[in-house]
């Protein structure tokens, strides 16, 4: 997780880079609240943010101040109540949680650091995770090899890893993450050269570390994960401040 605060008022637009997590974003902000836009479809202050949510922006005239909370998408059903339901889609936060949403919201705001934001969401995340459904233990095994190896592990090899056939395999990861071992594979790919291509490296390079066929390849799968040009993935304010607020391994806040 990682707070951000922007102190002064502006009006902000930025596309918001697809990401292989389930995002929660606590909008903290005193006043108008942030605005997403999904396609033409709007929502605003709270939100859970699906795998795959195309075409995404983030925007509005505020003083920002937001909790962004990545899951494991083998957790996240248990900890929103929702699974395939969130996959490509903004959903309020209040409509997966209800009135606590509006609770855990107020916590927020009325502490006094982000230390103690960062408990009080770690220990909402931990009571909500112990109450819900998991996922198979061979589901999540397959999403993180296929993080581990930046999507290049194929579904045979997965499926012999669990012990399970490559139907079902595919038929269970579908039914608990709302998503294909394929496609989940491709997100995890994209996510890899997207952060090549932040970094400042040739997109003919990125295909090639990153396990595309060609630099085509490439364009075709970012418009298809981030509706965006590669320059344009490289230069997106959302992606560029990823490894600041989220470096591996520790947390920290910006």
């Amino acid at each position: 997780m990682a707070g951000f605060r922007q102190r002064a008022p502006v009006r902000w637009d930025m596309a918001m880079v697809a990401h292989p997590s389930v995002t929660l974003l606590v909008d903290l902000s005193e006043g108008e609240a942030a605005i997403y836009d999904s396609g033409g479809r709007y929502q605003f202050g709270s939100v859970a943010i699906g795998l795959l949510p195309g075409a995404l922006r983030a925007g509005g005239r505020t003083r920002v101040e937001c909790l962004q909370i990545r899951l494991e998408p083998a957790a996240a059903a248990a900890v929103l109540g929702a699974s395939t339901d969130l996959t490509g889609a903004v959903v309020p936060l209040d409509q997966l949680w209800g009135r606590d949403a509006g609770r855990v919201e107020d916590r927020l705001r009325a502490a006094a650091s982000w230390d103690e934001r960062f408990a009080i969401a770690t220990q909402t995340l931990v009571r909500r995770l112990g109450a819900g459904l998991r996922a198979d233990r061979e589901v999540a095994h397959a999403w993180r090899r296929t993080l581990a190896s930046r999507g290049r592990v194929r579904v045979e090899r997965l499926a012999d890893e669990v012990g399970w056939s490559r139907q079902r395999l595919w038929s269970r990861f579908r039914s608990q993450l709302g998503i294909t071992p394929k496609r989940a594979a491709g997100l995890v790919r994209f996510d890899h050269a997207a952060h090549l291509l932040a970094a400042g490296h040739p997109p003919a390079r990125v295909a090639a570390d990153s396990g595309y066929v060609d630099q085509p390849h490439l364009h075709r799968e970012i418009r298809s994960f981030a509706g965006l040009t590669p320059r344009a993935v490289a230069t997106a304010p959302w992606l560029a401040i990823d490894e600041v607020a989220w470096p591996a391994p520790s947390p920290t806040t910006r």
